[in-house]
């Protein structure tokens, strides 16, 4: 992907007078990769910051329903000249419940996640539709992506799924520089379960998808010096690593999967940010290790006006890390 293509600003149209009268909207991107661990009782999800641009985003992590957690990555932040803060689809929107069973398009997803990809199409269609420069995107290259991460209903149990945003572009009219850019509806990828008899690991998705970096199985599969130093230095470690090699890592106890994932994290990421938490069915989510994300002065002036016990996402910065 080529990321200034994504970027719509007004130096980049001063030569032309006609188009620069418009306000231009700028397309903030997130990339990185995630890696999720589904273990007996609980999801473990870790992300990893890989910044794509000088003015990149993390990936953030939004809760949508009562039962899944959703982590962003691609134009996940837009900046409209004339609003002093930048729209983030992980607060934009609202609640997601299905309420009643409704129609769905062929080659949609499941009712329950249709309503989340739809609730998303509505509130980036209009974002999107001002992107009036070429964008050089690969076929089938998503321009904006959620890791939907959760428990489905009706007791199918743990579901992993990415969610694509693609996009349309025609050249309107004589001006060869001025495009209409359309958003199309959302493609559903399903990543866990497996299909029966197929081994149960780990899953790690990127954004983007050529990202270089080996997988976490690829370094136990290789035997890598610090995974075996860190499978050596505690037993719980080597079980939870040998539950990976087997196939059967939805085997592995959720607290010591959880410390394995914390301990190994340092090691992937290289000196770059990253965050893990915690999804449980029924009992809902929590932070191992929470984002560092500098906070908005609206946002603190909020947060006085919450009870102390409100549900949130935002945690304060972890000493331990």
């Amino acid at each position: 992907m080529r990321i200034l293509s994504l970027i719509v600003a007004f130096l980049a149209l001063a030569a032309s007078p006609l188009l620069a009268q418009e306000d231009e909207i700028v397309a903030n991107l997130a990339g990185g990769r995630v890696l999720i661990h589904v273990t007996r009782d609980a999801i473990i999800f870790s992300a990893i910051e890989h910044p794509l641009e000088a003015k990149s985003v993390p990936p953030r992590v939004a809760t949508l329903g009562s039962s899944h957690i959703g982590i962003f990555f691609g134009a996940s932040e837009w900046q409209i000249p004339a609003q002093p803060r930048p729209i983030r689809l992980d607060r934009e929107v609202g609640d997601v419940r299905p309420a009643t069973q409704a129609y769905v398009p062929e080659g949609a997803g499941e009712p329950d996640l249709e309503l989340i990809g739809v609730a998303f199409l509505e509130k980036l269609r209009p974002l999107v539709s001002q992107l009036h420069h070429k964008i050089d995107l690969k076929p089938d290259e998503p321009l904006f992506e959620i890791v939907l991460i959760g428990y489905a209903p009706k007791g199918y149990g743990p579901e992993v799924w990415q969610i694509d945003y693609g996009v349309e572009q025609e050249s309107v009219g004589t001006r060869s520089e001025y495009w209409q850019t359309r958003l199309l509806r959302p493609r559903f990828t399903q990543l866990y379960p497996p299909e029966k008899h197929q081994a149960k690991s780990l899953v790690e998705i990127r954004f983007p998808s050529e990202l270089q970096a080996m997988p976490l199985t690829g370094l136990i599969q290789q035997n890598d010096p610090q995974i075996a130093r860190l499978r050596s230095s505690d037993q719980r470690f080597a079980k939870v690593v040998e539950e990976i090699e087997r196939g059967q890592a939805n085997k592995a106890n959720s607290q010591d999967a959880a410390d394995f994932m914390r301990a190994v994290l340092p090691l992937l990421a290289g000196g770059a940010p990253f965050m893990e938490g915690r999804l449980v069915e029924g009992g809902g989510f929590d932070w191992v290790l929470p984002p560092e994300e500098p906070r908005e002065k609206e946002q603190r002036a909020e947060d006085k006006d919450r009870p102390p016990d409100a549900p949130t996402l935002v945690r304060k910065p972890n000493p331990n890390r």
